[in-house]
């Protein structure tokens, strides 16, 4: 019988990975985590810069309505009462988001929900012939009418997904929080946070103990690496596990520009969209404001998406029917396999919130 000298092998030393290495190893079993990259984390790598963690791939905020995985985090480090509150700018002139009572009343100066709903009311009107939405634009002018699309939706849109709105499938907004109370809290979950002295240190909780290779490709080493171990966690992208055989998977990615100054105060918020087209980054994040910082200086990240390429890292799945339908060919591929597991948001193709990540690690089958 041959013998193996882990249980598991685990491609990614992102959320999924960790906690899955976590569980597992709570469960007795052996574990190796590798990652490429030169640290853990995956995307929600923090990392501390003059004092303040900042969240070198983009803006992560936990939310969740699950009291077991709120409390599954916060045994391991701590979670802050961090509200999401966004601003959009728009030409200079600042826009509360999600949309609720404090935009319609900067958008038209109504106070009150019946003037709100009467004003949205008038604009959809226009566009009552269009009873199909087939595309982003056409399912926001028929659900918010025509001051919220041009202002607040198409041109953050439309650079978030680099095509123009009338190409953007429509589900893409269905989600999009609308309310008519003067709450700027863009998330309903009953919990919502972030981890006090940043995610990477909740991942190395989570890896404490677990034997772990950074700066270590599995493309590289595949064949010696495959022989470690009983069974292979794969959550890297699922077209490159095989050889992108049926072609590649389509993301669109970003790209993101740091930079310290030397003064307390930027935007005074921890996002601020910018929804006009002409201005090439869709957000500036300000990371002292994610954990109340008080530091006498403060550090901003420019986001500015773009198309992905070999290059670059993959964010955004795009879900239309040809990527779906590539995803089930590779799929079937998967299914196939025994000695390998794909999960989380590359190996799956999916986008997921942490939380959904974690819930999905931490009930798996060891």
């Amino acid at each position: 019988m041959e013998q193996w000298k882990y249980d598991y092998l685990i491609v990614g030393a992102g959320l999924y990975g960790s906690v899955f290495a976590c569980e597992a190893t709570r469960r007795g079993k052996k574990c190796l985590v590798i990652d490429k990259r030169s640290h853990i984390g995956g995307n929600i790598y923090t990392t501390n810069i003059e004092g303040i963690n900042v969240h070198k791939y983009g803006a992560h905020i936990f939310h969740t309505n699950n009291r077991m995985v709120w409390d599954y985090v916060n045994s391991f480090v701590k979670f802050n009462n961090f509200t999401n509150s966004p601003l959009a700018n728009y030409k200079g002139n600042l826009y509360n988001l999600p949309f609720n009572m404090h935009t319609f009343e900067q958008l038209w100066g109504v106070k009150t929900e019946k003037e709100a709903k009467e004003k949205i009311e008038e604009q959809r009107f226009q566009f009552r012939h269009i009873t199909n939405p087939k595309n982003l634009e056409e399912q926001a002018l028929t659900s918010l009418g025509k001051d919220i699309y041009e202002k607040l939706i198409k041109g953050y849109s439309e650079k978030q997904w680099g095509r123009p709105a009338k190409e953007i499938p429509a589900f893409i907004i269905r989600r999009l929080p609308i309310r008519f109370t003067y709450n700027n809290n863009y998330f309903n979950d009953v919990f919502q946070g972030i981890p006090i002295g940043g995610y990477t240190r909740l991942i190395k909780r989570l890896l404490d103990g677990i034997e772990v290779k950074i700066n270590c490709n599995y493309f590289e080493h595949k064949a010696e690496l495959d022989q470690l171990a009983l069974k292979i966690v794969y959550t890297g992208k699922i077209d490159e596990y095989f050889d992108y055989q049926f072609g590649k998977l389509e993301y669109r990615s970003l790209h993101f520009e740091h930079e310290v100054l030397e003064f307390e105060n930027f935007q005074g918020n921890a996002v601020v969209n910018y929804t006009d087209k002409e201005v090439p980054f869709t957000r500036i994040l300000e990371h002292k404001y994610f954990e109340f910082g008080t530091q006498k200086n403060t550090i901003i990240t420019r986001e500015f998406p773009h198309e992905f390429s070999k290059e670059k890292e993959p964010y955004y799945p795009i879900n239309d029917d040809r990527n779906q339908r590539l995803l089930a060919k590779y799929q079937n591929l998967a299914k196939s396999l025994k000695s390998i597991h794909f999960g989380g948001r590359l190996a799956e193709y999916k986008y997921y919130d942490m939380h959904q990540i974690i819930e999905k690690a931490m009930n798996e089958t060891f």
